[in-house]
C-alpha cells in the first residue's frame, strides 16, 4: 500500500493546480513552461529506473507483450481525447489517462522504492499542469468554483485507484512484472511525446521554456544521484 499513500502527493499537487487556476488564469508560457519541465521529469524517470528494470529481466517476450499492449492502450486513449467533444468527453479522456498514471506509478513501487518516489516526483509534477487545465476548460462552462473544484478533485482520486490496481502486481513472477513494467514504459514515453511536448509546443515558444525540458531531466538525474 506504499504506492497508495504515495500518490496523496499528486492528488495534493492536483488542488493546488486546481485553487490555483480558479483563482487566476495561468498565462500560455508559464504552462508552457510546466509542460516542458513535467516532461523532462518524466523522460528521466523512465530512462533512469523503469528502462533498467525491463531490460534486467532480460525477456524479449514480456518485454514485446507488455509493450504492444501498452502502445494499443495509449492510441486507444490517443483516439478517445481525439473524438472528445464538450466537457463530459474531456473529463472522461482525462479520467482515464490519471487512471494510467496511478497504475504506472504503482508499477513503479513494484519496480523498486527509489523508482516509485522518482516517478511520484514526476508525476507529481504532470498532474499539477493537468489540474491547471481541467480547471480551465470546466471554468468556461461551469460558474460555480466549488463545483469545478469538486469535479477535478473526484477524477484526482482515481491515482490511488489506479495504483491499488498495481499493487498484487509485486506478488507475481518477475518475468510477469517486467511485462507490467514494460507496459509502463510505453505509457510514460507517451506522455512525454504524444501529451505534454505536443501540448506545449502549441504555445509560444522560447530557448528558457525549451530548456526547461532539460532542467527536469538532469534536475531528477541528480535527485537520483543523491538518493543513491
Amino acid at each position: 500500500m506504499q504506492a497508495v499513500a504515495f500518490t496523496l502527493i499528486p492528488v495534493i499537487a492536483v488542488l493546488i493546480g486546481t485553487l490555483f487556476a480558479v483563482s487566476r488564469r495561468p498565462s500560455d508560457a508559464f504552462v508552457s513552461a510546466m509542460q516542458h519541465l513535467a516532461a523532462g521529469v518524466v523522460f528521466a524517470a523512465a530512462a533512469a529506473e523503469i528502462l533498467p528494470q525491463v531490460m534486467h529481466e532480460g525477456s524479449p517476450i514480456a518485454t514485446f507483450t507488455g509493450g504492444a499492449l501498452g502502445i494499443l492502450v495509449m492510441l486507444s486513449l490517443k483516439a478517445l481525447e481525439g473524438r472528445a467533444i464538450g466537457p463530459i468527453a474531456m473529463l472522461g479522456a482525462v479520467a482515464v489517462d490519471i487512471l494510467i498514471d496511478g497504475l504506472v506509478l504503482g508499477l513503479a513501487f513494484v519496480a523498486g522504492g527509489k523508482a516509485g518516489v522518482l516517478l511520484t516526483i514526476a508525476l507529481t509534477l504532470e498532474v499539477l499542469f493537468l489540474g491547471l487545465t481541467v480547471t480551465t476548460e470546466l471554468g468556461e462552462t461551469i460558474k460555480s468554483k466549488a463545483r469545478i473544484i469538486a469535479i477535478t478533485m473526484g477524477i484526482a482520486m482515481l491515482l490511488p485507484i489506479g495504483a491499488a490496481i498495481a499493487t498484487p502486481v509485486a506478488t507475481f513472477p518477475p518475468v510477469v512484472i517486467a511485462g507490467f513494467l514494460s507496459f509502463g514504459l510505453i505509457a510514460l514515453l507517451y506522455l512525454v511525446t504524444e501529451e505534454l511536448l505536443v501540448e506545449a509546443h502549441e504555445k509560444p515558444d522560447t530557448p528558457l521554456i525549451s530548456a526547461m525540458f532539460f532542467i527536469g531531466f538532469l534536475g531528477l538525474l541528480l535527485i537520483e544521484e543523491v538518493l543513491g
